[in-house]
């Protein structure tokens, strides 16, 4: 099952009852909101908050995109996890996005990579606990740059309560994302759907829309519940988001993705 939903940090400058207002027209499913403007981390009361206001409207909360750097200690994260994972709980998100590490795949030797799997595993045992899940944020500069990496990562954790995200990396053609999707759907939490050119230029979603066909029947046969989360949209504009919106449902309907619609 795919369920449709936004990123909150897409729109920044909006407060949270303008996010909630444009995904609701939107008919959208959720929202995952960020961590560093949204619902920042440590503001329990404003987490209960945004919780119920996103309730409210009949979305449901699908994630936590928190901000903290797994391994990297008090050095690198502007607050402890236990205070990140006490934000999602009062918001109620099933789970938290956090990012592998500070650097890139290419530059980690094997010291770092067992800190990060140290830490993931520290959190994946808070959390479970808790009874939310911890999802990596797949992007450049981190443990998750790549495929083999993200799965090399997983396999040294080897916590069930941990998945990744995926997203189609800008310098990947198509046939490269393609490859780099199927080995983590087993793994796999949410996607962040967006089209973007080479130079990193943002499109509408509908001139990728082939692609995104393809990249979401890929996710059927997990017989998993995926969300596929609008990002990225071109000029931040929330008309953009409402087409593209348009474009994901299309897609979805297109593909017979049951759960697609707002539930």
């Amino acid at each position: 099952m795919i369920r449709t939903g936004l990123i909150s940090v897409t729109f920044r400058r909006l407060d949270p009852e303008s996010i909630v207002s444009w995904a609701s027209r939107a008919n959208l499913s959720a929202i995952e909101w960020g961590g560093d403007v949204h619902v920042p981390h440590g503001d329990v009361q404003r987490a209960r908050l945004v919780g119920c206001m996103t309730r409210e409207a009949g979305l449901n909360v699908c994630s936590y995109g928190s901000y903290y750097r797994v391994g990297c200690g008090a050095a690198g994260n502007a607050v402890d996890f236990e205070r990140v994972l006490e934000t999602a709980v009062a918001l109620q998100a099933p789970a938290i996005r956090v990012w592998a590490g500070d650097r890139g795949s290419e530059a980690a030797d094997e010291a770092w990579r067992r800190q990060v799997a140290e830490d993931a595993r520290r959190i994946a045992e808070l959390s479970a606990s808790a009874g939310v899940r911890i999802d990596f944020e797949y992007h450049s500069h981190t443990l998750t740059d790549t495929t083999e990496s993200a799965l090399s990562l997983l396999s040294a954790i080897d916590h069930p309560n941990v998945r990744c995200h995926w997203q189609p990396r800008i310098q990947d053609d198509f046939a490269q994302s393609c490859a780099g999707l199927e080995p983590l759907l087993s793994r796999l939490a949410n996607v962040h759907v967006f089209h973007w050119l080479p130079s990193g230029e943002r499109r509408p979603l509908h001139e990728g829309e082939e692609r995104w066909r393809r990249y979401l029947s890929a996710l059927l046969p997990t017989g998993s519940e995926h969300y596929a989360l609008l990002e990225f949209v071109k000029d931040d504009d929330p008309m953009q988001m409402m087409s593209d919106a348009e474009t994901l449902h299309r897609i979805l309907d297109v593909i017979g993705a049951a759960g697609s619609s707002r539930a």
